[in-house]
């Protein structure tokens, strides 16, 4: 994602492998949750609750339900926004509108259906990929994506950790302590993806050496190998990608407050879920979100699809209390609303295409033209060290080989010059025409 002094030449692109692994993983997912809602059924009919369930569910308020569906719609389309001004930073990235619809929809079918949401990324750089971005544009653009959210992740955790902790754990006690954990396992995540962006020199250090008592443990050489040579490529490259996208203050600062909106839209739907159950008087708008927070917190510790388990105890140990004697409708809703209606309408958007007749930021350009503004041009990017190495790598191969040849080459700004005096003239040393 760069500017180049040949702008207008094409990008060669690379298509990540597509394995089947995450199709397979989605499949079993899918078989999953599944089960999951038979097993809701029959607990309702088990434990008794199916009248009562059919009574919140005939007085629920229609209005307030639509607004919650609303909000989980923002959501979504905030998070494409997110990947727009990623794919905005580089002129001539072939990424559409409907491509980023697409590969928002793949991170949200895979990662729903797969342990953790581990099938999100996979897919979403394979999407990018089909786009039209080579592997390392498509990893960077997804990574830095990810890094965001995280961000926006801990930056909530630790404010609605702080404003309600002490009135959660006055509720329910050293249960709560269970977000905090989950909350710093994703402060560690984010501190080591971090490093590896802003220290590559440590980090690439530290996974050589790793490397190598793996080799002494009498791993394959074939993938010492291989492994040592990701480590050397991909480490800098990712590294450099994320700083040129960092370097873009304004750009990177947009996109940390859309998603911390993105974020605290997923959480207002329980909210104006209370309302449509009737239970929204006496709720607190802050509580409420904590509580919303905590639950994805507790479910993403949780190594099965879609959270399963950790979603079901959440909800019933934060917000249950909050809808009282309409807590199972309203986890069945809620869990419609944000996890089942999600993964299925994103389904059909797997496959959406954009007809490449401008890129993101030409159309960016044209629209500020028609409202008299001058178009901003991102700034051309830092020098990438490993390309640096690689470029200066493959001159003085070629110097090698013109040496060997015979004739001498240089590299100047308009291209190869070779040196006149060392070119046979034409019937020197050669048969004549005659």
């Amino acid at each position: 994602m760069s500017n180049t002094p040949h702008g207008n030449a094409p990008k060669p692109t690379v298509d990540a492998q597509s394995t089947g692994d995450d199709k397979k993983g989605a499949r079993r997912g899918a078989i999953f949750i599944g089960c999951v809602l038979v097993v809701y059924v029959v607990y309702l009919v088990m434990s008794g609750q199916v009248a009562q369930f059919v009574d919140a569910m005939a007085n629920i308020k229609v209005s307030w339900l639509l607004v919650a569906c609303f909000f989980m719609f923002l959501y979504l389309v905030f998070g494409i926004i997110a990947y727009a001004i990623a794919v905005w930073l580089d002129p001539d990235s072939p990424v559409g509108i409907r491509d980023l619809i697409s590969v928002e929809a793949s991170g949200i079918f895979f990662g729903n259906l797969t342990p953790m949401m581990m099938g999100s990324t996979p897919a979403q750089i394979y999407r990018l990929t089909k786009a039209g971005q080579n592997v390392g544009e498509a990893g960077a653009t997804q990574f830095t994506r990810f890094i965001v959210y995280q961000f926006g992740l801990c930056a909530w955790g630790a404010i609605l950790l702080a404003a309600r902790l002490g009135f959660f754990t006055g509720l329910y006690g050293n249960m709560v302590l269970l977000c905090a954990f989950s909350f710093g396992g994703h402060v560690c995540i984010l501190i080591g993806i971090f490093a590896v962006a802003l220290c590559p020199r440590g980090v690439t250090r530290l996974a050589h050496w790793l490397i190598s008592i793996l080799a002494r443990l009498g791993v394959e050489e074939d993938k010492i190998e291989n492994w040592r040579e990701f480590v050397d490529e991909e480490i800098y490259s990712f590294s450099q990608k994320f700083k040129h996208s960092a370097g873009h203050f304004s750009s990177m600062a947009l996109t940390v407050v859309i998603t911390m909106l993105q974020l605290l839209f997923f959480y207002m739907v329980p909210f104006f879920l209370l309302y449509a159950f009737d239970c929204g008087d006496a709720s607190d708008f802050v509580t409420v979100i904590a509580a919303a927070a905590f639950v994805q917190l507790l479910s993403s510790a949780v190594p099965l699809p879609g959270g399963t388990g950790g979603a079901e105890g959440g909800f019933a140990l934060f917000l249950g209390h909050m809808f009282g004697p309409s807590a199972t409708a309203a986890f069945l809703v809620w869990r419609l609303v944000t996890f089942f209606a999600p993964t299925l309408l994103s389904a059909p958007l797997l496959g959406l295409k954009s007809a490449r007749h401008a890129s993101i930021h030409a159309r960016w350009d044209r629209l500020m033209s028609r409202f008299g503004l001058s178009p901003k041009k991102p700034a051309a990017p830092a020098p990438d060290p490993v390309a640096e190495f690689n470029r200066a790598k493959r001159q003085e191969e070629e110097k090698r080989r013109a040496r060997r040849a015979g004739t001498v080459v240089t590299r100047a700004p308009g291209g190869v010059t070779v040196s006149p005096h060392s070119l046979k003239r034409k019937g020197e040393n050669g048969p004549s025409d005659e």
